[in-house]
């Protein structure tokens, strides 16, 4: 306990750190604060009866939307939609960056070209928006037509403007995370809304269990998981690099082994919450076509994430988009190319082409276990459900709340221990190796 006291003294004594971490506070608070606030032309109250009157709504896909949005999806709140149309239009464009030669163009023209591709990113959130802000208001409208107290038109236009004014608020509230807080800021406020179910999910299930003895299972668990989540999250493939001596006036540079290291879960939590963004679509298209046959049956299949058809599709698109992102976040060539004008070789293999061959291989196949771990523990609470587990607290036992909790952590974490290492403190954890944390 002294020794965490101690690290909390140091990062409170970091005047920068500090300031980081209020700030970052301080924008979630907002959010948070936010999703209570209910859209125009509804009545809160009534809306919270008749929720309650439904039952448990934390189960389907809109329950899982719900958990990714704070509640503020079932509360009609402004940041119904959360971040998620931002998700899905990066999504898209980066599919199109693979396609498109233009879009491959913008790519590869370096920091003008990520900042042409976010402001296509912002404008078609917009679009994104309205469209799901449309139907968000047509089946509140269908649901809880009691607690709607304007008429239909005005309630649509009230609430598409609405929505997409609450998504662009959220979006700007992220960037500004990323850009003076502490952690990725898209991340973090999909986190906390999942953070903010977790006392609710325990007291729950605690209280619908007469047997404390499988709830203590339930959490020990509960903990293997999340150990051998953190686990894969850390592990890397080192490749040794050997650098040759370099004169530079006095000094002599290189001449030393390093190592390149290659994650097992490169791409990070990013392929989870895209391939999440992707199952919302079915069910949404659906929602416009209620005389459609076909449409529904596609609702239903995606629209239950413990259905095996859900977990099936799902487990699919986590793998496929592992990889993409994978191959997207690093880039072999490149990795040849900055380690031969640096003067460095990997032992055995040429430089240029056939260090990038061999860099690309090893990537593929450390992804490979990296993607099917992680397609495998998205779909895990899908399997708990089975042996008697709420589904509200299933989602914490596995899957996409789990890899998200794990994945953001971790992240801001080593940016915390960036900071304490730069100003010559001990890391956060000393008897550890946080990621990114160099031996």
């Amino acid at each position: 306990m002294s020794s965490i006291a101690e690290n909390l003294r140091n990062v409170w004594r970091i005047h920068e750190l500090r300031q980081r971490i209020l700030f970052t506070l301080g924008i979630l608070l907002v959010y948070r604060l936010g999703s209570y606030i209910t859209i125009p032309g509804v009545d809160a109250s009534a809306l919270e009866a008749l929720t309650q009157n439904q039952g448990d709504s934390g189960q389907g896909l809109f329950g899982l939307f719900n958990l990714f949005v704070g509640g503020a999806f079932f509360r009609a709140g402004i940041f119904a939609l959360g971040i998620m149309p931002y998700i899905t239009a990066s999504i898209i464009i980066q599919l199109l960056g693979a396609v498109v030669p233009y879009f491959q163009k913008l790519q590869r023209e370096g920091e003008e070209g990520r900042r042409k591709i976010t402001q296509m990113s912002r404008y078609f959130t917009l679009v994104i928006t309205a469209l799901q802000a449309i139907g968000y208001a047509i089946n509140l409208r269908a649901t809880t037509g009691d607690a709607i107290v304007i008429g239909p038109v005005a309630f649509i236009f009230v609430t598409v403007i609405t929505l997409t004014a609450g998504t662009v608020f959220v979006m700007w509230l992220g960037e500004r995370i990323t850009e003076k807080g502490i952690g990725n800021g898209i991340s973090l406020i999909i986190m906390v809304g999942i953070i903010a179910f977790l006392p609710a999910s325990i007291y729950n299930e605690v209280d619908a269990g007469s047997n404390l003895f499988v709830f203590l299972i339930e959490i020990a668990a509960l903990f293997v998981v999340t150990a051998i989540v953190v686990l894969f999250t850390m592990g890397t493939r080192r490749i040794p690099v050997q650098y040759a001596k370099r004169v530079v006036g006095r000094k002599v540079y290189g001449g030393t082994t390093q190592y390149l290291p290659l994650r097992v879960t490169a791409a990070g939590v990013m392929p989870i919450i895209f391939a999440q963004s992707i199952m919302f679509i079915p069910s949404t298209i659906a929602q416009f076509f209620p005389e459609s046959g076909f449409w529904q049956v596609i609702g239903r299949a995606t629209g239950d994430p413990f259905g095996f058809a859900y977990s099936l599709i799902f487990f699919i698109i986590c793998v496929f988009f592992t990889y993409f992102y994978t191959a997207i976040a690093v880039n072999p060539q490149e990795m040849a190319d900055t380690m031969k004008r640096q003067g460095g070789f990997i032992p055995g293999i040429r430089p240029g082409r056939q260090t990038s061959e061999f860099i690309d291989t090893i990537l593929t196949r450390v992804t490979l276990p990296g993607a099917l771990f992680i397609s495998l523990i998205a779909i895990l609470p899908a399997v708990v459900v089975q042996f008697g587990v709420l589904p509200g607290f299933a989602h914490f036992f596995g899957g996409t709340s789990l890899l998200i909790l794990v994945g953001v952590t971790l992240d801001t974490l080593q940016q915390v221990e960036s900071h304490l290492l730069m100003r010559h403190y001990d890391g956060f954890m000393k008897t550890g190796r946080v990621r990114g944390r160099r031996r």
